[in-house]
């Protein structure tokens, strides 16, 4: 279970980053102070990829060569998506105009 938590923590970081995006974007709307979950969100983000690239290194200390080179291309792409996206969500909160 703990090595299968730790290559895998980068699946919880992205979730949790999906979801303060939104709720970065949806409290902004509202009027509600936001920039917590802006500094949430890019943080999840940030680890969700450092998180990634650890389990990466850890398949090279091992040499498991098979991992790699199953996981780590098809994984990357969806990474840079994700990460996009976490990014452009989390600025659609920095583009909402509050009429005073």
């Amino acid at each position: 279970m703990c090595a299968w938590w730790g290559m895998n923590m980068w699946i919880l970081f992205g979730v949790l980053a999906i979801i303060t995006a939104f709720m970065n974007v949806s409290w902004t709307a509202e009027g509600k102070e936001s920039k917590r979950l802006m500094f949430a969100s890019l943080s999840f983000t940030a680890l969700t990829l450092c998180s990634f690239y650890q389990g990466d290194a850890n398949w090279v200390l091992n040499r498991d060569w098979a991992a790699l080179e199953d996981v780590t291309p098809f994984v990357a792409r969806r990474l840079w998506v994700c990460t996009i996206a976490s990014i452009a969500i989390n600025s659609v909160s920095l583009l909402i105009k509050h009429e005073k």
